[in-house]
């Protein structure tokens, strides 16, 4: 019989960097907190990038709403729809073998209250086949994170600056400053847990107090712009691989500079159409 050492299977068990080759599970998640292991997340909208980062090992994936500004053209979040959430889903879905994938409800599709945020949800679940799904608010949207919860559905949670409120806010401020802010966010953290949530995210939140809630729960906190004591940390993927024009948040770290290679290679064709290098005889049948 092989020996296997306890070193070995923890490796196996690793989220990032594991050997194991089934589709991680929201189990996964939570035994990864009792390790202490950290672990990345991105966002995905499509099956090939979904591709790549399935296969350079990127745990979880979130088909985020962010697809309205960074996918879909739009100003904010808000406008994203169910229909494109589904489809979108359903592509990184089909994209991946391994990642977690986790479906945003969008603004709209769960407001109402438990019983509209568990027929959407459902929807994601059958329709695009997600391992999870993500919606926003703390004590706020407790009641729709149970009755999912309850009815067999993994919910992430979502604190500190939720972007589709951005009306209310007037922006994207940073959640959570001062003491009955910090106790607020505390409160709405606990919330979500309690109502069963497998893990929060935190945006834009004083990394002080990402630390402070990170200690005071037993689910895993996701951080984007929350610090490094997070059990995790998320990012835009085209934030990340420097695919966002202009300015960018403070908290990207650019890993990559993707917007201007695609844009050389663009140029690159276009000229060699225009000049009559493209297509060569290599390129040519006969």
């Amino acid at each position: 019989m092989t020996h296997v050492s306890p070193a070995q299977k923890q490796s196996e068990k690793a989220l990032y960097g594991g050997t194991s080759s089934r589709r991680i599970t929201v189990r996964d998640i939570a035994a990864a907190k009792g390790r202490a292991e950290k672990w990345p997340m991105l966002t995905a909208y499509d099956a090939m990038t979904a591709s790549v980062f399935d296969q350079a090992g990127i745990p979880v994936l979130l088909v985020g709403d962010s697809m309205g500004n960074c996918h879909l053209g739009y100003e904010s979040t808000v406008p994203v729809t169910m229909d494109e959430i589904a489809l979108l889903s359903a592509a990184v879905v089909r994209g991946t073998r391994r990642a977690l994938v986790v479906g945003d409800l969008p603004f709209g599709s769960y407001q109402e209250g438990p019983v509209q945020a568990l027929r959407n949800a459902t929807r994601l679940v059958k329709e695009a086949g997600v391992g999870a799904v993500k919606l926003e608010g703390g004590e706020r949207s407790a009641h729709q994170i149970e009755l999912l919860v309850q009815s067999g559905i993994p919910v992430m949670a979502h604190v500190g600056l939720t972007p589709q409120s951005v009306n209310a806010y007037g922006g994207y401020p940073v959640q959570g400053r001062g003491e009955e802010a910090a106790q607020q966010l505390l409160r709405d953290a606990k919330a979500v847990q309690d109502a069963g949530a497998f893990a929060v995210v935190l945006e834009l939140v004083p990394a002080e107090l990402a630390a402070e809630v990170t200690r005071s729960l037993h689910i895993p906190t996701i951080g984007i712009g929350a610090g490094s004591a997070c059990d995790a940390q998320v990012l835009v993927w085209t934030d990340m691989a420097g695919m966002t024009d202009g300015r960018v948040p403070r908290f990207v770290k650019q890993y990559a500079q993707l917007r201007q290679g695609l844009g050389d290679a663009a140029r690159a064709f276009a000229e060699d159409v225009v000049g009559g290098a493209y297509p060569a005889e290599e390129h040519s049948f006969h």
